[in-house]
């Protein structure tokens, strides 16, 4: 799909999506608990879909309303299982510890880019436990079952593990302990998962800043939850008000524990010239604040894993912003965007298949216009991403490409 937006000025109102990061945890929470829980403010992005096709594969009763779903568990134990995550990194790693536990086998459908996200740490961890991780062309096949015990973890590659042992480990029949190798990237996501664990009954917590113990035959209990609004999400039309908007965003918890609700200090930041912002914590706000870099110039450092995402980010983020004139450098770490003047894209923007990066492009063209190949990809985190950008008072045409 291609959109063609057209100089417009934001203004008006709109409610944030809901937070997919907390929706992935709540379902999978409530799909472990013995009852039925109800979770309302759903958007069905392709990343949730992917969660709830595949806890429902693993026998939970998930039934999908407008905007809410009520789902009965607990999943059941089975002999084995197709599981199918699209492109959801966050669902494939949340999701393979409890898969083990469930299932004597399972193979889990990757599609895109996500056959390619790293996973090493569960191939180490699950080496030392007797389990079998296999990748081919199908997809990733596990053989064998969890059990408690010390599990190192490094705390630099991706807080997706940690989270996924987090919803296992409770479940298995004695304790457990994770310690997490320092530097932790992206604590405020570990710090969501037991905030979801506590809301269905599991307490677990750090005993210090790098161990977490886990308390074994702990019993998730279903409850009643409204997903709150999504600060990565809604960090696009902030975006907007810094270039010089005006749009009211409703919805949003300032007290969240997303790490994504720094974004509002980040654009502080870039007010000065050349600034330094560490996207360590929030790798997902990487596109949109290199978008908006180009007024004063920036350094990001913390940039590694942003080439491990949908697309290469960093890579992608230069090709496209020299489309629009802006100067960038690149190292391993750091991506450098120099202060430039913006002008309007000779030839068309491409997605590179990553949703953040269509919308962050969309940002620019709200300033200069400019076509964008590609831009089915935001229904991963943000299907009503074109029609909330409408509402604001920017022109977009949509067409579908062959």
């Amino acid at each position: 799909m291609r959109a063609e937006i057209f100089p417009s000025k934001a203004s008006g109102e709109i409610t944030a999506p809901p937070s997919k990061s907390a929706a992935h945890r709540a379902i999978i929470c409530a799909c472990l608990a013995d009852g039925e829980s109800k979770i309302s403010n759903i958007e069905y992005s392709q990343d949730i879909l992917a969660t709830v096709d595949c806890m429902r594969a693993l026998g939970a009763e998930i039934n999908a309303n407008d905007d809410s779903l009520t789902v009965k568990g607990p999943v059941s134990k089975r002999k084995c299982a197709v599981l199918g995550c699209r492109e959801s990194g966050s669902t494939l790693r949340f999701i393979i510890p409890l898969a083990s536990l469930i299932c004597e086998e399972c193979l889990f459908a990757l599609s895109g880019r996500l056959a390619d996200r790293p996973l090493g740490v569960y191939e180490k961890l699950f080496a030392e436990n007797g389990i079998s991780m296999e990748r081919n062309a199908d997809g990733l096949k596990i053989r064998g079952s969890l059990k408690p015990g010390i599990f190192t973890v490094d705390g630099g590659v991706s807080s997706q593990f940690i989270s996924g042992l987090l919803f296992a480990l409770p479940l298995l029949g004695g304790g457990s302990e994770i310690r997490i190798i320092p530097p932790i990237e992206s604590r405020p996501y570990i710090d969501m998962t037991l905030s979801a664990l506590k809301r269905f009954g599991v307490a677990v917590q750090f005993s210090d800043k790098n161990i977490i113990r886990v308390k074994g035959d702990s019993r998730y209990r279903p409850c009643d939850i409204s997903i709150e609004g999504d600060w990565s999400n809604a960090a696009f039309f902030e975006a907007l008000n810094f270039s010089g908007g005006s749009v009211k965003i409703n919805g949003l918890d300032p007290e969240s524990a997303q790490g994504d609700r720094i974004c509002t200090e980040l654009f502080r930041k870039l007010k000065g010239e050349n600034s330094e912002i560490d996207l360590s914590d929030c790798p997902d706000l990487g596109p949109v604040m290199m978008a908006c870099a180009y007024l004063n110039g920036a350094v990001f450092t913390g940039v590694s894993r942003l080439r491990l995402k949908e697309s290469d980010r960093c890579g992608a983020m230069a090709l496209e912003l020299s489309k629009f004139g802006i100067k960038t450098q690149q190292t391993e770490n750091t991506f450098t965007v120099y202060k430039s003047r913006l002008q309007k894209p000779a030839q068309p923007l491409d997605s590179h298949n990553d949703h953040r990066i269509a919308m962050a492009m969309s940002v620019l063209c709200a300033q200069t216009g400019g076509v964008i190949e590609g831009v089915q990809a935001v229904g991963k985190s943000f299907p009503s991403f074109f029609d909330k950008l409408k509402s604001t008072g920017i022109k977009v045409i949509l067409n579908e490409t062959s």
